[in-house]
């Protein structure tokens, strides 16, 4: 087979004479220096799983002299084997960064109308009482202070160095609540919600995909390692 079966992108699949490859959780799109994949080669009855990055060359080496022990074929017939597979990923991932490229929304703008009315809104003295008088008419109750400082926080996102607030307190008196009303004020197309941080939450995200992004995490429990790895 010189192409790549990928009807299921969990298991890319590939066929190179007696030998087939298979693609456990698939081909991670983005990061382009790397090309970390977890495999599953067979033969015959036999099988090798192996995780690896196949840009790693003392790793794939070992893999191949791994899979030429357990099938008892020829080293040069397994690199080979590999050396196609990789030429062939390679293929793949470009062909789906253009197709992501091209599903990308464009950037939307405001209209001169608009932004003259935000120029004007601006300028008025009283900036921020007139932002918390806003707020409050939006529906956002109470909590004057929390929610002006919240708001003024996730708009940071604009800036090279955003600022991050963490909403404290016991379970039942209205964090979550307050950060899902000032989060709807933002433009939807700005705004991820996760609602609990596990190991691979940001795995699938690419190197510029979450940049001026507002990030709102309802629970933080168990994320601290998850944060210290960003």
């Amino acid at each position: 087979m010189t192409v790549l079966n990928t009807e299921n992108r969990e298991y890319i699949t590939w066929q190179y004479q007696e030998l087939n490859f298979g693609l456990l959780g698939g081909l991670k799109i983005e990061g382009m220096e790397r090309m970390r994949v977890t495999l599953k080669v067979e033969y015959k009855q036999q099988a090798v799983r192996h995780n690896l990055d196949l840009y790693n060359n003392e790793s794939l080496d070992k893999l191949v002299r791994r899979c030429a022990e357990r099938f008892a074929l020829g080293t040069s017939y397994i690199a080979s084997a590999f050396a196609t597979l990789i030429n062939l990923l390679e293929t793949y991932r470009l062909e789906q960064l253009k197709l992501l490229a091209k599903e990308k929304e464009p950037v939307k703008q405001l209209t001169e109308s608009e932004r003259k009315e935000a120029e004007a809104f601006l300028k008025q003295p009283g900036l921020l009482r007139r932002t918390n008088e806003l707020i409050g008419q939006s529906g956002v109750i109470g909590e004057e202070n929390n929610r002006l400082l919240m708001y003024l926080v996730f708009t940071s996102r604009k800036r090279e160095e955003p600022l991050h607030v963490i909403s404290l307190g016991s379970s039942g008196t209205g964090k979550t609540h307050l950060q899902e009303k000032v989060g709807e004020l933002i433009p939807v197309e700005d705004v991820i919600q996760i609602t609990s941080l596990l190991e691979n939450a940001f795995y699938y995200f690419g190197k510029q995909e979450l940049k001026h992004k507002l990030i709102l995490i309802e629970d933080l429990d168990g994320a601290g390692e998850v944060l210290l790895d960003r």
